[in-house]
């Protein structure tokens, strides 16, 4: 097995303000639900770079200091391996906009179990809350999907 790998590189950022965190409904058929913003990361963009750029354009706010806390990462069917950094932030200004992806809103961290999650929004918080946690991974060796985290 050779050593290089499609890789496809994405984002995805919890922007806090007190208890409350951004989310967003997404509206989109291939990840419905409730899920924190983010987006792909563009050619020739810094990973933190294509954070700032995505909440800007997916909520309207304009994040500072955004701080990488871990990742989530599988391969697709087609053999590219898919990976979300995991950023939180809580420095911003700007007011809320919704996007093609779908509305945003703020809505208490205690209270998100509660909302229609997009398919592992749940384990993605653990990672990015959880300090002992820095990789959601998804083995699909021998046959199976696997959720792991570490």
């Amino acid at each position: 097995m050779g050593r290089e790998v499609k890789v496809e590189l994405t984002n995805m950022c919890m922007v806090c303000d007190g208890t409350k965190v951004l989310v967003q409904d997404r509206v989109k058929k291939d990840w419905r639900g409730v899920a924190f913003p983010g987006g792909h990361v563009e050619a020739g963009e810094s990973v933190t770079d294509s954070v700032i750029r995505e909440m800007k354009e997916e909520t309207g706010l304009t994040i500072r200091n955004p701080r990488l806390c871990g990742l989530k990462d599988w391969e697709r069917d087609d053999g590219t391996r898919y990976i979300i950094f995991y950023y939180r932030a809580d420095e911003f200004s700007g007011e809320l906009k919704p996007s093609e992806e779908g509305k945003v809103f703020w809505a208490e961290l205690s209270e998100l179990p509660k909302m229609n999650l997009a398919v592992d929004v749940d384990l993605s918080l653990r990672v990015l809350l959880e300090e002992d946690l820095s990789e959601f991974f998804i083995d699909h060796r021998n046959g199976g999907r696997e959720r792991c985290l570490l």
